[in-house]
């Protein structure tokens, strides 16, 4: 049997190759058929979870709360460091100084990041912005919403930090962070579905020991991580029930 494996298409397009090395690296660690099947949205991928084609996901916050809580998923390691946060960004010749300054009306890029556009919503509530009163600008990677943003064809966009900061210094001289969330504690996870539940804890192990190796800190690097760390219930049971509070 082949166990498939994906992530969450948040990461930047430049790291696609070095998943794929890293889906190399741990099926030949584990030595486990494991299939790596990359999706360009959130919604085909979410298909593929609704089919059942998904057993092993670096998977966003608010899809961790629908394979926690709805399809048997459990969560075994995330990246040490800094929690998921996004930035709220401006052209730095923009007229908008802070958030209150924006008016109904106003264009807003984004990505189809659920959890990246729902905080953002919630960073443009002191200007009483919703998607009731505002334009909403799709576009499928953070370089076009930035690009949006540097032509002047939207008004505010939405950013994680991670990608805001991958951009590069050029980008970024004319661009202006807003606000930036201080959420604290949502993050990406590792999780394994029900057909993996007999090699969780071997899975688990590799993840946790991947930064001893030279080889293993070199594709954690290449993926923007210093070491992966256990994940207690608990602590995802409370980031779900965070998320829970956000949506309402």
């Amino acid at each position: 049997m082949t166990f498939n494996f994906t992530v969450s298409p948040s990461f930047p397009n430049e790291r696609i190759s070095d998943w794929y090395i890293f889906n190399t690296w741990l099926q030949r660690a584990l030595s486990l058929p494991i299939h790596l099947e990359l999706y360009d949205s959130f919604g085909t991928q979410r298909a593929a979870i609704a089919e059942g084609k998904v057993d092993i996901i670096y998977a966003n916050p608010f899809d961790a709360s629908l394979l926690v809580r709805e399809k048997g998923f459990r969560a075994i390691a995330r990246p040490e460091g800094q929690p998921d946060e996004m930035v709220v960004i401006t052209a730095a010749e923009s007229p908008f100084k802070e958030i209150p300054n924006l008016k109904p009306g106003a264009r807003v890029a984004c990505s189809d990041d659920p959890s990246v556009n729902t905080v953002g919503r919630i960073l443009l509530e002191p200007a009483d912005l919703n998607a009731a009163n505002t334009v909403e600008h799709r576009r499928e990677t953070y370089i076009q919403v930035a690009r949006e943003i540097l032509r002047g064809e939207a008004d505010v966009g939405f950013l994680p930090v991670e990608a805001f900061e991958a951009l590069s210094s050029i980008v970024r001289r004319d661009l202006r962070v807003l606000v930036t969330s201080q959420v604290h504690v949502i993050h990406h996870v590792f999780l394994i579905g029900p057909a993996l539940s007999p090699h969780a804890e071997q899975i688990t192990q590799l993840l946790l020991s991947m930064h001893d190796t030279d080889k293993g800190r070199g594709i954690l690097e290449a993926l923007g991580a210093r070491s992966w760390q256990a994940v207690q219930h608990e602590d995802v049971e409370f980031m779900i029930d965070i998320i829970s509070t956000l949506t309402q």
